[in-house]
């Protein structure tokens, strides 16, 4: 009898732990639903802050990176800038320019990834805007310049599906 007794008192006891386990983690799961949901509002709130300072907006254009061709231009590109205040001539030369494209945009079955044909225009585009600048000007705003390049370069085409523009090997003298 002592022996069924303690055997009585060990399934209620072990009867008792399970519900308070369950009990427990109900309340826990609760808790960390509200913790996950307030950390993701927080991580949005710091991504939209980190966009704004990048200069990305509402205007920026976002293209999955299979849906994106890159056209650049081969050859390097010497350009006269803005004299400076003394009237010393500098110039800017890039070793390459890139132009991202989006290969879903309707405008990619009429100009294709291959703007061969349109290069001087483009070059030109490029020279009217970093003339537009001296070379202390030039180094400071080479975020600016890209966007009004870009501008440029879409209204060229009157269509965006030219979305972004790189430079790479940018010197100035």
């Amino acid at each position: 009898m002592k022996k069924n007794l303690i055997s009585i008192i060990i399934l209620a006891l072990l009867v008792v732990n399970i519900v308070l386990t369950a009990i427990m983690m109900f309340s826990v799961t609760g808790a960390a639903n509200k913790t996950a949901a307030l950390v993701d509002n927080i991580a949005t709130a710091l991504n939209l802050e980190l966009t704004a300072q990048t200069g990305e907006g509402a205007d920026a254009v976002n293209v999955p990176m299979e849906e994106t061709e890159v056209y650049t231009i081969p050859e390097s590109m010497t350009i006269s800038l803005k004299p400076d205040e003394d009237g010393t001539p500098h110039f800017c030369m890039i070793s390459s320019v890139g132009f991202s494209i989006n290969i879903k945009d309707k405008a990619y079955k009429t100009y294709g990834s291959d703007l061969t044909a349109q290069v001087t225009l483009i070059q030109d585009a490029i020279n009217s805007v970093f003339a537009q600048y001296t070379m202390e000007e030039a180094r400071a705003n080479e975020a600016e310049i890209k966007k009004q390049i870009l501008k440029e370069v879409q209204e060229l085409f009157d269509s965006e599906f030219i979305f972004n523009v790189a430079f790479s090997g940018t010197m100035y003298q």
